[in-house]
């Protein structure tokens, strides 16, 4: 399961092993250049058919635009990820919107630019800096989060090591997910990826106790 938490820790404080910042809600923005209209999207998305469904309803919502050009990256390592020109000059639009994400650190992440064409032709150059301004746009006005990763641990143990048990939570601030106490014990624990090797470890160390999970 995932925890988000605002950025507004020391650096020293955030492990990037198990964790990757996105964003935490769609944000919109705008940019002009000699008649054309941008108009740009930022949305947190989980997979690719989120994506689409979100592109799907930007070309109905503004269906007389004449371009939907978009940039997206999915996945803790950044792995997935894909740029769309929709018909503008082969790496004027989409390319300059994955350069947005990119630099900023984002996965799970959308962005879109709407054009609506102002009769006068920008160039090559001049529609890489129209992108990339109208993403930035959006982005800028949109807040970034951390999305940490946590396994989940399963253990059962008898009553006469409840203390030990609960002292191990505490220490490492687990979060019990379920708990069933009846002829002894079993508990659902919540553990940031990066500490899980060596929470499994001490929990292997407290007798009668058995990791189920």
């Amino acid at each position: 399961m995932a925890k988000l938490a605002i950025l507004n820790q020391p650096a020293a404080f955030v492990s990037m092993e198990d964790s990757y910042l996105t964003l935490k809600a769609t944000s919109t923005g705008s940019y002009k250049e000699k008649g054309s209209k941008f108009l740009s999207f930022a949305y947190p998305v989980t997979d690719e058919s989120e994506v689409q469904q979100i592109l799907d309803q930007l070309r109905k919502s503004y269906h007389d635009a004449r371009h939907h050009c978009y940039a997206y990256i999915l996945g803790k390592d950044r792995d997935i990820y894909r740029a769309n020109d929709d018909g503008e000059p082969h790496h004027s639009a989409g390319d300059p919107l994955l350069g947005q994400l990119r630099s900023r650190e984002l996965t799970d992440a959308l962005v879109v630019v709407v054009r609506y064409f102002g009769g006068v032709k920008l160039g090559v150059g001049g529609l890489v800096k129209a992108y990339k301004t109208a993403a930035a746009s959006a982005l800028d006005a949109g807040e970034v989060i951390e999305q940490t990763l946590h396994t989940r641990i399963d253990i059962h143990f008898a009553y006469p090591s409840m203390d030990e048990v609960m002292h191990l939570i505490q220490r490492h601030n687990l979060k019990i997910a379920e708990q069933h106490f009846e002829t002894d014990c079993r508990l659902s624990l919540e553990c940031r990826e990066s500490k899980s090797a060596e929470v499994r470890e001490l929990l292997q160390s407290i007798s009668s106790l058995t990791i189920l999970t």
